[in-house]
């Protein structure tokens, strides 16, 4: 398989983890963002952009509000999609694959290097849920701030998903629309990952 330069590698993780610091010295902003899909109880598909946190040796991680839409979607499914797509790379990362929780150590430490502005909002804001003005909510992050002060503790609504894949596909743009795609398939973590070239 002519899987070289920017496709070449034995472990996804690492190819992908290559690619986003590729796209840091060269995107815009935020180019860690990419679209998080998911499905209702009804089987409606949700799809929002979010801003992954860590590629690590066996997952994608981000965080959120356990209570918003995705949160809640992310609990019933345990399944997820994702897309990252970087445009000054004309490349592009799509994810499929199962979802966790991750609310102890790993979201406490995250939660404490986010900005204090950041951690209160956390706290005050409900996320998904209908808001009468932005004044109340203003007013409702002025309460947390006098409530909880400089240093606000991660609160239990609030912490992280990390999504392990069971397909990745590597795209990059093509002349002609003569793409290269490479997808990793694997049925989970314990088996062993296979890996086709794609028709573009």
């Amino acid at each position: 398989m002519d899987r070289t330069g920017i496709f070449a590698g034995d472990d996804p993780f690492v190819i992908a983890r290559e690619w986003l610091v590729e796209a840091t010295k060269s995107e815009i902003n935020d180019p860690n963002a990419m679209a998080l899909a998911t499905v209702d109880q009804d089987g409606l598909p949700n799809v929002r952009m979010v801003l992954l946190k860590e590629i690590s040796a066996d997952a994608f991680w981000f965080y959120t509000n356990y209570q918003s839409a995705k949160g809640r979607e992310l609990e019933h499914s345990g399944r997820a999609a994702l897309v990252l797509h970087w445009k000054s790379l004309r490349r592009q990362l799509r994810i499929r694959g199962n979802v966790t929780r991750e609310d102890g150590a790993a979201a406490d430490a995250y939660f404490a290097s986010r900005s204090l502005k950041s951690r209160l909002g956390a706290w005050a804001s409900h996320q998904s849920q209908p808001l009468e003005s932005r004044g109340a909510l203003m007013a409702r992050v002025a309460k947390i701030t006098a409530q909880k002060g400089t240093n606000p503790p991660r609160p239990d609504f609030w912490g992280g998903f990390r999504l392990e894949p069971v397909e990745m596909e590597f795209w990059a743009d093509g002349a002609f629309r003569l793409h290269d795609r490479f997808v990793w398939r694997r049925e989970g973590p314990e088996n062993e990952w296979e890996i086709q070239r794609l028709n573009p």
